[in-house]
């Protein structure tokens, strides 16, 4: 499988056309190109076929090589760089009733123009830190005006920089939103945010891209987002002014102010009407006056009065200059900004339902919030949210993203959250059952992903929504829409009786991010569910996720501290019911393998495997002696291995558990390598890469194709050997195996010795 190294739908077709009219300029053969440039044969061969594109370093070691011109490199460079499809369109709607800010949309048109030549990162900045003051409106206003400037398209992030939780988005994770917006396969993102920023460089070169970074917290975080491109227009929005960009960067900053008195009733007569501001245009000055000028104020109370055509504007400024408490998170001298007063009279105008809902939905932890989630936070049924969430657009409380779901202004959220307080909400309840809703529709999905964390599930809570999945491709979808929030709900609901909750939560999300090779994720989550198992001091749950922390460590490489949680998991084994242990036993021999050490491995196999015969649980007991035969063939006691598989196969196919029995496979196709029957070992060995296929388990396919290509080396069918090879490091590539190097360089030099890798 070949997987792009820069971009998704790249027109590999014309690089490959290019580069072989420079080689035959040239008088070159492949071979002798080969040898100019460093790069194999079979390399160019594909490029020039048009199968694949070259790295960045390969591409400029060909061009040295062919001796191209400027005008030719830059053909060449565009020819590997351009797309032909994936072009991201991620800004928010622009507002129909954007109004005023003319001189500051002067200054950035000025900027615009000269955006290509300079390279310029934008930055539009609240005086004083102000929130509300339509600084995303004016980012994305302007961006939309000159997106036909940038065809390549646009991204956008909101950055969480001044949310009340105090987490802001950590640039790795908004670097993964970007790449995937590019093209980049989710599996193939990098883990460390360095890498991730190094590559989204590498994916801006040459684009001309619109980037909106939108509430940053400061110029930290703002830096691994920025695209080195000159042809890239970068706009940061942010209540700080992030001074350091202008030093470092050269960043222009944009101070914005509220609005003056004429573009707030200017903004505030597009959504009430004219006739409205002319019929009372001292109450209509006055409410924007009461507003502060905010134009987050004057949005929510313009939303508010054109939603009563019949109610005069008198009433609503007594109203309004009646109120005279603050919203903490606004206070300041200045008394015309009485946010809370313009945040309790939209509140108020609420129907009881949206009312009680909008409580709840501000309880959510995370960025944004799908409908279901927001049902089963409220205790309300599907279309009822969706309802509520309708009349909440209406009130300008709640926006949509670019993904479709629903966002709080983080002010809007603080006021929430005290409302649930005053009218004493059952907060406890609203948390549980989002907990709920996370763990119990990733148990199903986890089905139609093949890999269900257990054999039965109990029901979800009242009012918990059940997400109607029914293919791998939703259960995937719903997996991404909710990662978000599960990320920031295991980090900020840490009320000491949401600890079950949190720690079964992890149990259930970690076969997503196993099928995804989303390593960091599921180590950092599991650190979690292991925490709060051990707060609660319940064996069978520290077992579970010592032992997949212990998987997730030893798959990045990281054996010691897998090592720490094998001496954590033997001192449990005397506390745990006869299936935790052998589960637990089944573990600790899984991660000795992956240490080399294999005797060991082979005893706790054993023992797992005693206990499962002892349960009579047949289909357990046959999975466990796979591993067990596994063990044995890394001992060289072949003989035993073939026999204990040949039993192990039936029984596994009784049960339909195709992965095992892949393995089981592939484990009879190295027991008869080593004896020497290289015909029926790859007969064994491609009946198991059918088996792994059918299951959508990719990691084990490169496993077996590691052991193919030497059986293949073997017989003397190099070719053979170094495809299968090249398949096997694409394919631990994309879930950032280190081991895929190795599968690299044991296709690139047949002749060195050959170490078999491990399965179970």
């Amino acid at each position: 499988m070949t997987i792009p190294e820069l971009g998704v739908g790249m027109d590999k077709a014309e690089f490959g056309r290019l580069l072989r009219a420079a080689r035959q300029r040239a008088l070159l053969t492949l071979e002798s190109l080969a040898e100019a440039s460093g790069v194999s044969v079979r390399a160019i061969s594909d490029m020039e076929r048009g199968q694949s594109l070259p790295r960045q370093a390969t591409l400029s070691e060909l061009m040295d090589a062919l001796e191209l011109d400027e005008d030719e490199r830059r053909r060449f460079v565009e020819a590997a760089m351009r797309r032909t499809e994936q072009v991201p369109r991620q800004l928010p709607p622009d507002l129909a009733t954007f109004r005023g800010r003319t001189e500051a949309l002067t200054a950035v048109h000025r900027l615009t123009s000269h955006v290509a030549g300079r390279g310029a990162h934008v930055v539009i900045s609240a005086i004083g830190g102000m929130a509300g003051v339509g600084k995303t409106a004016l980012a994305v206003h302007w961006a939309h005006q000159v997106a036909d400037r940038f065809p390549d398209g646009q991204l956008y992030v909101n950055l969480r920089g001044f949310e009340d939780s105090g987490r802001p988005l950590d640039p790795g994770a908004a670097l993964a939103g970007f790449l995937d917006a590019l093209g980049v396969p989710r599996s193939s993102i990098p883990p460390g945010t360095e890498e991730r920023a190094a590559l989204f460089r590498e994916r801006a070169a040459s684009r001309r891209l619109i980037v909106v970074l939108d509430n940053a917290r400061d110029e930290e975080q703002v830096r691994p987002l920025l695209p080195a491109s000159a042809g890239c227009l970068t706009i940061v929005t942010s209540r700080s002014q992030l001074s350091g960009l202008a030093v470092a960067e050269g960043a222009t900053l944009v101070g914005l102010d509220v609005w003056s008195r004429e573009e707030a009733l200017a903004a505030l007569a597009a959504r009430i009407g004219e006739e409205r501001c002319r019929a009372e245009p001292r109450a209509a000055a006055e409410l924007v006056e009461l507003c502060g000028f905010l134009p987050l104020a004057v949005a929510i109370v313009g939303a508010q009065v054109s939603a009563s055509p019949q109610v005069p504007l008198g009433p609503v400024v007594r109203e309004l200059r009646d109120s005279r408490t603050r919203l903490d998170a606004l206070a300041s001298g200045d008394r015309r900004v009485d946010v809370r007063a313009v945040f309790s009279w939209s509140y108020r105008a609420l129907t009881p339902g949206t009312a009680r809902f909008f409580r709840h939905l501000a309880l959510h932890p995370g960025p944004s919030v799908s409908a279901e989630a927001a049902a089963s936070l409220a205790d309300v049924g599907t279309a009822a949210a969706r309802r509520h969430l309708r009349e909440l657009i209406s009130a300008n409380l709640v926006s949509r993203d670019a993904e479709g779901l629903y966002v709080l202004h983080d002010l809007v959220r603080a006021y929430g959250a005290e409302l649930v307080e005053r009218e004493r909400d059952d907060r406890l309840g609203a948390e549980s059952r989002l907990l709920d809703y996370l763990r119990y529709n990733a148990h199903w999905a986890n089905r139609l992903l093949g890999r269900s964390v257990s054999d039965s599930v109990g029901p979800p809570a009242d009012g918990v929504v059940r997400v109607p999945l029914d293919t791998r491709e939703e259960a995937l979808v719903w997996f991404r829409q909710e990662e978000s929030a599960v990320a920031a709900a295991l980090r900020s609901l840490e009320d000491p009786r949401l600890l079950r909750f949190r720690m079964n939560l992890t149990q259930d999300w970690v076969t997503y991010y196993s099928v995804t090779g989303r390593w960091t994720e599921e180590i950092e989550t599991k650190r979690i569910g292991l925490d709060a198992a051990l707060r609660l001091d319940e064996p069978a749950a520290i077992a579970r996720n010592a032992a997949d922390l212990a998987r997730a460590l030893a798959e990045t490489g990281r054996l010691d501290e897998a090592d720490r949680q094998v001496e954590l998991l033997l001192g449990l084994l005397d506390r745990l019911d006869p299936v935790d242990r052998a589960a637990t036993e089944r573990s600790i021999g899984w991660v000795r393998g992956r240490q080399q050490r294999h005797a060991e491995a082979l005893h706790h196999a054993r023992r797992a495997l005693e206990i499962y015969r002892a349960q009579g649980d047949e289909g357990t007991t046959a999975r466990e002696m796979n591993a067990v035969g596994w063990y044995l063939a890394l001992l060289g006691r072949y003989e035993e291995t073939i026999a204990l598989c040949e039993e192990a196969v039936p029984l596994l196919r009784r049960h339909g558990n195709l992965r095992i029995e892949a393995a089981a496979r592939d484990t009879m196709g190295y027991a008869r390598q080593r004896l020497g029957d290289l015909d029926a070992a790859v007969a064994d060995y491609q009946e198991s890469l059918r088996l792994y296929g059918e299951a959508f388990d990719g990691y084990n396919q490169a496993e077996v194709l590691d052991h193919l290509a030497t059986v293949q080396k073997e017989r003397g069918d190099r070719a053979g050997a170094r495809e299968s090879w090249l398949r096997a490091a694409d394919l631990l590539n994309a879930i950032h195996s280190p081991r895929a190097e190795r599968m690299r360089a044991n296709a690139h030099d047949l002749d060195a010795a050959t170490t078999p890798t491990e399965q179970t």
